[in-house]
């Protein structure tokens, strides 16, 4: 089971964001908790806000739809930083010119996930053994070149 949670428009660059995210990935929710708590980034915050939203939707499910979830075994499966639109602005230039520069926007979406389940993987039929996989090829090395024989000075 996996449980989402997404905010849109955050006014910080994907690029900063994703400094963030690849801090929490993989890990359980409470060291991703402690980890944003102490990370000296502007945009730490908000993705601990998006963690918390993500864990209340698991708990929400687990306590008013009746689904069995070990919030203690929940861990950050997915974190994507994407693109939101870009708003243009100009800065002044010298001599009357004008400087174009872009301020970036970012969806991020968090996706958490229970450890032990095994959803994803593919279980054999019963009585049925799994084949073997396929032996690869052997590749054989270059070969050698020759080295050129010396040539005879003619006189």
């Amino acid at each position: 089971m996996e449980f989402r949670a997404e905010t849109r428009f955050l006014r910080v660059s994907p690029q900063k964001a994703r400094l963030v995210l690849d801090l929490i990935k993989g890990r359980r929710v409470e060291d991703a908790r402690n980890t944003l708590a102490f990370t000296k980034k502007r945009v730490a915050p908000h993705i601990g806000k998006l963690l918390q939203s993500a864990l209340d939707n698991a708990n929400f499910l687990a306590t008013e739809k009746g689904i069995d979830v070990e919030i203690d075994n929940l861990y950050v499966k997915r974190a994507v930083a994407n693109d939101g639109p870009r708003m243009k602005r100009i800065r002044p230039a010298p001599q009357g010119r004008a400087y174009r520069y872009q301020r970036r926007i970012s969806h991020i979406e968090l996706v958490l996930a229970e450890r032990g389940k095994t959803n994803d993987a593919v279980s054999t039929a019963v009585g049925e053994e799994a084949a073997p996989a396929p032996a690869k090829a052997k590749r054989r090395a270059p070969a050698a070149k020759k080295a050129a024989g010396k040539k005879a000075s003619a006189r």
